[in-house]
């Protein structure tokens, strides 16, 4: 099966179908190209996906990522992007063994095709030549016979006429002879040519058209071959990156079967537990009986008023949220020193001290206005139990509005948040410092190493050059270990006191509920002996001081201090010795908790135990702008 020998007279056929074969060629190439581009398209895509579903630096999501379902669902978006990788690897591989390739074929393939139908076109030309000139030669043989028959006609008129002179038969006759001659050698001329014709004619057709149609043949089966292996590597490509993709998927599967809901509902309580206790069970208070609502009001005032000792509550219940303040600062807190502050040294410039006010105000703080609410107000005070509660519900509902104040601007020993979270915190903070620390020995070392370097080769550099840096790091790192001392001191007190907390207060919620239990039956049972069946408050109030006056002070002693709001530098030494004031040395620095309110007083803070009201004209404070911020809004929410 040869192009050459069945297609001798399709030459222009032959010169269409090839043409179509590098058009289709052409098409595949763009079809491959389109394809990568769908191919890229669809990586970055995929990539600007996983990028819009990342968590931001330095934002709540990346908090979010520590539970195991968005850990699985952050390991999703990374396996996306080797997905997307290897879509990319598909086009790069698409782009360089196909269409590269095809593309330079196509132009070698334009150029072979144009050589043979070249040489094909040259070799119907030489043949059109020669039939041409055969054509010539035989029209011209015809001519030449028939001019010479023509001469032989002539002569023979003329030799039969015996009016013609012999001479114009002589003339006539060596005519008609020269035509004959003419005639022999056009037909040698013809018969020459002819036989040259018919050897071009068998070598086009048997031999040049042939071995032309051969190789063009060879040409087309080449280029359906090529598109063929073509078409292998399109999918061949595929099938490479088809192992990958699958540990994609295999990773992504792995991640969703490491997914924990323990363990992701154990993170929600390390990341909201507060340490505190749940309130324990509201008593029954029995109104069956009428009471005596005005006695009840005396007796709680006569209480309140004289200078004996306060009733103390029973035993405090779980989880008893006071917020911030213990009982003693509570105290001081509704008044400060009832006196105006004592003048500061006469040796004192204007300059540094600030004049004092002439004559002090009572203090009336929002709580303290809300406490004397609580105790004043309410004509329907049945017993000490529900005063108790209402202020500790209250306190529990402004304690929930302070923390989302504060949570942003807090003390730096994170005293505002709750015991559990503030553990958290310090760890935290100990982790970085511990971090910071190792980052700058790290530093140390390697200069150490350089200047050790420079001290056995001078020529390397000067020694003396890294000192001042060796200096500055020692430094750092002096101040980083004192910091994470502070810290981890603060971390380790937390973790010292948060069980034994929880304890006492398990102890301390049974007591209560023994006493409380007990105090009701007394009370049942003075209802019980009273002639009309009734009862007044000062045999209610009687049982009530009959319990141990232990727990209403630790409902308040268990709680956080008041946050901070600026340090303060003491000018002058003063003796504290009245009740609510504080001792503090000359140049001594301390925490300001509570600005002057017009007094003259300002309170302040040495420790987590020592704190008390000091003149302001023998401090010079500094408050923080941000804590002074949230603790106007607290006075605000409590107001």
């Amino acid at each position: 099966m040869s192009w050459g020998t069945e297609l001798w007279d399709q030459f222009d056929n032959l010169e269409k179908h090839t043409q179509w074969g590098i058009d289709v060629l052409e098409k595949y190439i763009k079809f491959v190209k389109e394809r990568t581009e769908i191919e890229l398209n669809y990586a970055k895509q995929l990539r600007n996906l996983s990028k819009k579903y990342q968590p931001k630096k330095n934002s709540k999501e990346e908090e979010e990522y520590r539970y195991t379902s968005t850990r699985a669902f952050l390991a999703t978006l990374n396996e996306m992007n080797d997905y997307a990788g290897q879509h990319e690897v598909i086009s790069e591989n698409m782009t360089s063994l196909i269409t590269g390739e095809l593309t330079r074929y196509v132009q070698e393939l334009k150029q072979e095709r144009k050589s043979h139908f070249h040489d094909g076109r040259k070799a119907q030309q030489h043949i059109e030549t020669c039939w041409k000139q055969l054509e010539a030669s035989k029209r011209r043989f015809e001519r030449d016979c028939k001019e010479a028959d023509r001469a032989q006609q002539y002569f023979e008129k003329m030799d039969a006429d015996i009016n013609v002179t012999k001479a114009d038969v002589e003339k006539a006759r060596q005519q008609a002879q020269l035509r004959h001659q003419m005639a022999e050698d056009s037909k040698a001329e013809y018969s020459s040519t002819l036989q040259k014709f018919n050897s071009e004619q068998h070598d086009h057709y048997y031999t040049h058209i042939p071995n032309i149609f051969q190789k063009i043949q060879e040409m087309e089966e080449r280029r359906i071959v090529r598109i063929g292996e073509s078409m292998k590597t399109f999918a061949e490509v595929d099938r490479q990156v088809i192992p990958i993709i699958g540990k994609c998927l295999d990773e992504i599967t792995k991640a969703a079967e490491s997914i924990d809901h323990k363990n992701d509902s154990q993170l929600v309580i390390e990341a909201f537990k507060s340490g505190f206790e749940p309130p324990g069970d509201v008593d029954f208070e029995d109104f069956t009986q009428p009471m005596k609502r005005t006695v009840s009001e005396s007796s709680l005032s006569n209480s309140r008023g004289d200078g004996k000792s306060e009733p103390k509550f029973g035993g405090k219940s779980k989880g008893k949220l006071w917020p911030f303040i213990k009982k003693n600062k509570l105290m001081s807190l509704l008044t400060s020193p009832h006196q105006p502050p004592p003048p500061p040294p006469a040796s004192a410039s204007p300059s540094a001290v600030p004049n004092g006010p002439q004559s002090p105000k009572q203090q009336k703080e929002p709580l303290s206005h809300r406490f004397n609410e609580f105790m004043t107000s309410k004509p329907k005070i049945h017993c000490f139990r529900s005063l108790k509660r209402g202020l500790s519900l209250k306190l529990i509902t402004l304690n929930t509005q302070v923390w989302s104040l504060i949570e942003g601007a807090g003390p730096e020993d994170f005293s505002n948040l709750p015991p559990e979270q503030r553990r958290k915190k310090l760890q935290q903070k100990v982790d970085e410092l511990n971090k910071d620390i190792q980052k700058e020995m790290d530093q140390r070392d390697a200069l150490t190493k350089m200047k050790d370097v420079y001290i056995k080769n001078p020529q390397m550099g000067d020694a003396a050059s890294v000192d001042h840096r060796l200096a500055e790091l020692g430094q750092n790192i002096e101040k980083l270990r004192l910091e994470a001392q502070k810290f981890e001191g603060w971390l380790a007190e937390v973790e010292g006191r948060l069980p034994a907390r929880t304890e006492q207060a398990r102890r301390q919620s049974g007591l209560y509920e023994a006493q409380n239990t007990s105090a009701v039956n007394s009370c049942a049972q003075d209802r019980e002996s009273s002639p009309d069946g009734s009862y007044t408050e000062e045999q209610s109030q009687e049982t009530e001081m009959k319990v141990p006056a232990t727990d209403f002070d630790d409902e308040f002693d268990d709680e956080e201090p008041l946050p901070t709001i600026g340090t303060c530098k003491a000018l002058y030494t003063f003796e504290g010795q009245n009740e609510g004031t504080i001792s503090v040395a000359e140049g001594e620095m301390l925490y300001v908790i509570e600005e002057d309110k017009g007094d003259g007083w300002t309170r302040i803070r040495r420790n987590e135990d020592e704190e008390g009201y000091v003149p302001t004209s023998y401090v010079e404070v500094y408050l923080d702008k941000n804590a002074k911020d949230v603790y106007k809004s607290l006075q605000k929410i409590s107001e």
